[in-house]
């Protein structure tokens, strides 16, 4: 194996070079699981079906807003290997110490899931997974104006009603 060299080995960077994540803002977000592995449901007739891990995701995303007050939940979706949501942030310039950035709140749910996901492999038999439970990194869009902010909250509550629309929905939301 070759030995590290910071001029060959160095993850780039998937967020937008210079813009500030913990200022007031709508954030899309999607976080994949490891693997793109099933753990979280079924989508059946076209339906998606939440199995009890996949009720977990949803109660611990819902709870978040106790955690960090500054963010606001919007629309949202567990799909069976990932994870949609909007979320507002909105900084407390009263108390600037509590303010988070959008990739600490996000490194926080995937921390606290994967806690509660290891409990329920052990005490709930929930399907094991490989090393991690989420992918490395997530993945964002800074939702600029009502017009992006509508067509993703239409996607997320189509992907909600009928999860075989996701690629069609998701081509359109990329030529805004």
């Amino acid at each position: 194996m070759n030995k590290f060299n910071p001029d060959n080995h160095h993850r780039r960077s998937i967020r937008l070079k210079g813009y500030d994540y913990s200022q007031n803002g709508l954030y899309f977000i999607t976080i994949c699981t490891h693997g793109r592995i099933n753990l979280f449901g079924t989508i059946e007739e076209g339906v998606m079906n939440y199995n009890r891990a996949g009720g977990m995701i949803e109660q611990i995303w819902n709870s978040m807003p106790e955690r960090y007050p500054q963010m606001e939940l919007y629309s949202y979706i567990v799909m069976p290997n990932h994870f949609h949501a909007i979320l507002g942030l909105y900084p407390n310039s009263a108390n600037p110490l509590n303010n988070r950035m959008v990739g600490n709140i996000i490194g926080a749910f995937k921390s606290i899931t994967t806690r509660e996901y290891m409990q329920g492999m052990e005490t709930l038999e929930w399907t094991p997974f490989n090393q991690k439970l989420w992918q490395r990194n997530f993945y964002e869009h800074i939702i600029r104006n009502d017009i992006v902010f509508n067509k993703i909250t239409e996607y997320i509550n189509i992907t909600l009603h009928n999860g075989i629309m996701m690629k069609t929905i998701s081509k359109k939301i990329a030529k805004v």
